[in-house]
């Protein structure tokens, strides 16, 4: 699957110009989801130029890696002025969302097996108390 992914609200915080603080685990899943799924992920952003460049440099160092940016191919020229109009993607994660952006453990859930945001949120919250409840009865475990 391709996945069109914003950068500002999305993977960092809103700071624009400047590269915001990063969201918590939004640059682990797009690396799963890369590694393990092996989905093609587009940087999607309004940034231009230098800002541009910069947010790619920010996750690069951060060990993500795109397909592309602003572009549906590598070799697709993405300076200002030449970004194609629309893009090719199956998915694009965007703060601007209808709804907003999820916490990003519901958007891996969303796309690793295609549930719904619901289904999605409820599942993690089971995991959650599952988790929660072994933790505990090992911690009781132990102290006998």
């Amino acid at each position: 699957m391709i996945i069109a992914v914003d950068f500002d609200g999305t993977i960092v915080e809103h700071a624009y110009p400047k590269i915001g603080k990063e969201i918590p685990f939004a640059i682990d899943v797009l690396k799963r989801l890369q590694r393990e799924e092996y989905h093609q992920l587009i940087l999607w952003s309004v940034r231009e130029g230098t800002l541009l460049d910069e947010a790619v440099a920010f996750c690069r160092s951060r060990g993500l890696e795109f397909y592309a940016v602003n572009s549906n191919y590598p070799e697709e020229d993405h300076r200002e002025g030449t970004a194609p109009r629309k893009l090719a993607a199956d998915m694009f994660i965007d703060d601007r969302n209808l709804g907003g952006l999820p916490d990003w453990g519901i958007i891996y859930r969303m796309i690793k097996f295609g549930e719904t945001r619901e289904e999605a949120a409820d599942s993690a919250s089971t995991e959650y108390r599952k988790k929660k409840k072994r933790n505990l009865l090992n911690r009781i475990g132990n102290r006998l």
